[in-house]
């Protein structure tokens, strides 16, 4: 069953859905939870301060770097390194705290961090940087301290806002290739987020389409110009990513997974992934064991 992705969400307690955590302190006490792949409901800005481990975000392997952020998106498949020593912060939070207007929302729906459709950012800090964000965490931790009122979360979300700005900026200054925000970007991140709500049950190009309130034509012109492949290439790759964690992280059966996925005959699946893949779920699934 898909439950075999262990999933986690904001433990009982935490007021705001909003957390700073000590990484050394929390490697020990969940190593054999952070050590093996899951997935959570919510953001993560993990600060490496200490150590260079190899931090696995769905089958892409990262070669974390001293002192560098990683931003890894909600529900993505991750597993941390089980031989190296770290230590630094981590930073968590849910769309339930961020987003509490359109305009919210809108901002972290574009924000290149959470929506690199590319890579996983990753971002090595120099003096400056250090020293900002080494304040703007401080900041964080001593207002969580305080006594909550109707103030803190605003507070706490501008701060959150700020740490999302600089990181936007330090990120582009380090890419050579730059994605300019605009309607198509736009129109690629809203495809994207219905389609990583529906792509189980909706597999058709026109009725996303039809979803977003764009022709089929619009669609294909912004995905290709952001993206360089199709609508339908997308969905492709977006149901061949939850085929292959689900082969390697679950016991699931192809028959399972197949229903899973929203192929009516498991015998649909082994021939559309194959056809993406060259080998057969199962031989794909035997690789890792």
């Amino acid at each position: 069953m898909i439950s075999d992705i262990k999933k986690y969400w904001f433990k009982t307690g935490v007021l705001h859905e909003f957390e700073v955590v000590n990484l050394k302190d929390l490697y020990a006490k969940s190593f054999d939870e952070l050590t093996v792949p899951h997935r959570t409901e919510f953001y993560q800005i993990i600060w490496f301060k200490k150590g260079s481990p190899k931090h696995m975000v769905d089958f892409n392997p990262i070669d974390i770097k001293p002192n560098s952020l990683l931003f890894v998106d909600k529900n993505s498949v991750q597993r941390y390194d089980d031989t190296e020593y770290i230590d630094g912060e981590v930073l968590m939070f849910s769309d339930n705290f961020f987003c509490k207007t359109e305009v919210d929302t809108k901002f972290l729906r574009s924000c290149m961090l959470f929506n690199d459709l590319h890579a996983v950012s990753n971002i090595t800090l120099n003096t400056g940087l250090t020293k900002i964000f080494n304040s703007s965490f401080q900041l964080i931790k001593t207002e969580l301290k305080t006594n909550a009122d109707t103030f803190q979360s605003d507070i706490l979300r501008n701060y959150l806002q700020n740490i999302l700005v600089i990181s936007e900026r330090a990120r582009q200054n380090i890419r050579t290739t730059k994605l300019n925000k605009g309607p198509d970007l736009e129109c690629v991140i809203r495809f994207r987020d219905v389609l990583d709500k529906q792509f189980h049950m909706l597999k058709s190009v026109s009725k996303y389409a039809l979803q977003l309130g764009v022709t089929e034509k619009r669609l294909n012109a912004a995905t290709l110009k952001i993206m360089a492949q199709s609508p339908k290439q997308m969905i492709d790759s977006r149901i061949i990513l939850e085929a292959k964690r689900l082969l390697v992280h679950t016991t699931d059966s192809v028959k399972e997974i197949a229903y899973t996925l929203g192929f009516e005959e498991p015998t649909n699946f082994v021939k559309y992934f194959k056809k993406h893949q060259q080998v057969t779920p199962l031989e794909f699934r035997n690789r890792f064991k």
